[in-house]
């Protein structure tokens, strides 16, 4: 990463520089409001770039340093770009336990993609997730805001399946 400054005005938009100082006005401090101006940022731009790191930092006057922190301790912060559809697969002991890994198998073959990687259609991205607090109902993953629990190989292809045909007929 860079040490370029970044001047937020001509980078964010309107509407992420509004949703962001309203996060900013119901904290505490401007410091507080960083996970929240990373997810702002996040839900237009569809990840987190260096550039967008240096402007929000520049918006809320707090160090990059400290912002990229945040961002790369939360698990759903993007720093790369990723799919539209990206799949948190629960990699806890319950999940490996109850089949997460024939369900990983089965995705990994599917998408034709490791951990870490995007679909070349750009559609799916797959990430592992340390714990998705569906212990009780494992194995898990989460798509979006979506959870999809008690998984077996053959239905999580299948919601794989209807999310790729839902893309394709709302865009």
């Amino acid at each position: 990463m860079n040490t370029t400054i970044i001047d937020y005005q001509h980078y964010l938009t309107a509407t992420e520089i509004a949703a962001i100082e309203h996060e900013a006005s119901i904290m505490e401090t401007r410091e507080a409001a960083g996970i929240e101006a990373l997810k702002v940022v996040q839900a237009h731009r569809g990840w987190i770039s260096d550039e967008s790191l240096f402007a929000i930092s520049d918006l809320l006057a707090i160090p990059v340093a400290q912002l990229e922190g945040v961002a790369t301790f939360y698990n759903l912060i993007y720093r790369q770009p990723v799919g539209q559809n990206v799949i948190h697969l629960c990699d806890s002991i319950a999940c490996h336990l109850t089949g997460a890994d024939s369900v990983l198998a089965a995705i990994k073959q599917h998408l034709n993609i490791e951990y870490g990687q995007t679909t070349a259609d750009g559609k799916f991205t797959l990430l592992s997730n340390a714990c998705l607090g569906s212990c009780d109902k494992a194995p898990a993953m989460m798509i979006g805001n979506e959870h999809y629990q008690y998984l077996s190989p053959e239905i999580a292809v299948d919601i794989l399946q209807k999310l790729a045909v839902k893309r394709e007929v709302n865009g």
